[in-house]
């Protein structure tokens, strides 16, 4: 019988039910208590330095470039191959971003191709967590100290690092690991993402993490939180004491604050969040067992000989590997290859007559007109451009029952020998 099978609903619960109208009723909804512990149980689990909970990841990628104080003249390395949340927050301070190409038959950044983009403007580089795979940031930090003569700081925070920084765009990857680092700790900075088709959901919302022993965690946290409420010095929740309405605003800031609502949610999630990563993994393998005997390939999320990634604790990974890397299972990539953008989108179209909805991650951005119209040519970007066009992504959310994969894998098969069989490459 046919089924329906949904691209990413939430995994709610309970849990997540009950700690929402627990914080609806304590007459506290905004900025306040929860959100603060959630800050704290997401530094724990991710290892960092700190974290500062906001509105959402463009908004927590937004508030590192303007606390590393990026500004119109700087420049800021981004791949093509990823979602505008990664390069438009560069372009809302002001400065100019740099793209370049993917490796060659892989999704990550082509690192000859970021050394040769590097420049004495340069103040960061943005690589991206895809599908909930970490980014090879120790290759990246290692281009940043390559070149740390040249680097000209303009700010008390890039004074700090004396270098290019280096930022992850984590939000498909809380709780991945790479050779014994969490994301959250690998770069600088990592921005993460709990909109509502993540692993780990706020509903929306977002952090900025850091890397511990950079920088001073309680400036650069109240820095953060100046960012995300209008440049005023006392929250809602400081105001409340008694005699304590006084504040000041020190700049015209913006206003991108997570509430206690999102965070009520968030934290139930992250109690969860272990169990939900050990499914994640659990589905990708029978996926991978599925599509073995079909000319496709996939992002590969675990490649670890010990299993270490398998076991997480609530505070974070219980044992970390020393080499091998463990993704969040965030997306299910899948790789037609030799096979055209034609044919990847008549199978998106056989997968939804079917009931399984299909998704594409992601159009690169010089294909996108907002930034064709900024100079940017797709035939620049040859590589990112031919893994777009062979690029399918299966449903893969935790809400998943293991015969769900079943047909949607049989469904896959079918649609790619029907596709074959009328003769479409």
């Amino acid at each position: 019988m046919q089924r329906t099978i949904p691209f990413s609903p939430p995994d709610i619960s309970q849990a997540e039910i009950d700690a929402v109208v627990d914080t609806l009723k304590s007459g506290w909804i905004t900025t306040g208590p929860k959100t603060k512990e959630l800050e704290r149980r997401l530094a724990a689990f991710t290892g960092a330095g700190g974290v500062a909970c906001v509105s959402s990841a463009t908004a927590a990628l937004e508030c590192i470039l303007r606390l590393l104080g990026v500004h119109e003249g700087d420049e800021v390395v981004v791949p093509a191959y990823t979602y505008t949340a990664t390069c438009s927050p560069v372009c809302h301070v002001g400065a100019t971003p740099v793209m370049c190409d993917s490796q060659d038959g892989a999704y990550d950044l082509d690192l000859d191709a970021v050394a040769a983009a590097v420049t004495p403007r340069t103040k960061a580089i943005v690589a991206v967590d895809l599908g909930g795979r970490m980014a090879d940031c120790r290759s990246l930090l290692g281009i940043a100290e390559a070149v740390r003569p040249q680097f000209q700081a303009a700010s008390d925070v890039q004074e700090a690092l004396g270098r290019i920084a280096v930022i992850a765009d984590a939000a498909h990857a809380l709780g991945a690991v790479d050779r014994g680092v969490r994301a959250g700790s690998a770069a600088d900075f990592s921005s993460f993402s709990f909109h509502a088709v993540k692993n780990f959901t706020t509903a929306e919302g977002g952090a900025l993490a850091w890397r511990a022993g950079l920088f001073d965690g309680d400036e650069l946290y109240r820095r953060a939180m100046l960012l995300s409420l209008h440049g005023q010095t006392k929250d809602a929740l400081a105001k409340t004491k008694g005699g304590s309405w006084e504040y000041d605003v020190v700049f015209p800031g913006w206003k991108c604050n997570m509430t206690d609502i999102q965070a009520a949610l968030g934290l139930a999630q992250l109690e969860r969040y272990p169990r939900l990563l050990a499914r994640r993994r659990a589905m990708v393998a029978r996926y991978e067992a599925n599509l073995a005997h079909l000319p496709v390939s996939w992002l590969r999320h675990y490649e670890d000989a010990s299993g270490a990634s398998a076991a997480l604790a609530a505070d974070g990974p219980a044992r970390l590997a020393d080499d091998g890397f463990s993704s969040s299972g965030h997306l299910m990539m899948v790789s037609l290859d030799g096979r055209s953008a034609a044919f990847r989108n008549a199978l998106i179209e056989e997968l939804a007559a079917s009931g399984v909805a299909a998704n594409v991650h992601f159009k690169p951005l010089p294909l996108l007109s907002a930034y064709r119209d900024l100079g940017f040519d797709p035939h620049d970007f040859p590589r990112a451009t031919a893994l777009f066009e062979r690029e399918v992504s299966l449903p893969l959310h935790t809400l998943l029952a293991d015969d769900d994969i079943d047909y949607v894998c049989d469904a896959f098969a079918a649609a790619y020998a029907a596709l074959d069989k009328r003769g479409l490459r």
